[in-house]
């Protein structure tokens, strides 16, 4: 069993006019016990988006997270966001 499931995990926002921005296209990965992930790309890509998600601070459009094999429904009371616009808050 992975550690952490992403399944077809995919982000569509929208905007008060009703138009949609798809901020992360469908996306699949499993990381494993002591694995090592780095997440890498450019500006807009989804990557903060996807954190959000597996952190459970925003829900997926389609797919799921899973973290030891239990659904992520909302934030871990364990766990820590911490981004350059943000301040560190513990959930």
């Amino acid at each position: 069993m992975s550690a952490l499931s992403i399944q077809q995990v995919s982000r569509t926002f929208t905007n008060p006019r009703g138009g949609q921005t798809l901020a992360l296209q469908p996306v699949d990965f499993e990381v494993r016990d002591n694995d090592f992930v780095t997440i890498l790309g450019p500006s807009g890509c989804g990557k903060s988006t996807l954190l959000r998600i597996v952190a459970g601070l925003d829900t997926p459009t389609s797919g799921r997270v899973l973290l030891d094999g239990q659904p992520v429904s909302a934030p871990a009371r364990t766990a820590a966001w911490c981004s350059s616009h943000t301040r560190c808050s513990r959930g």
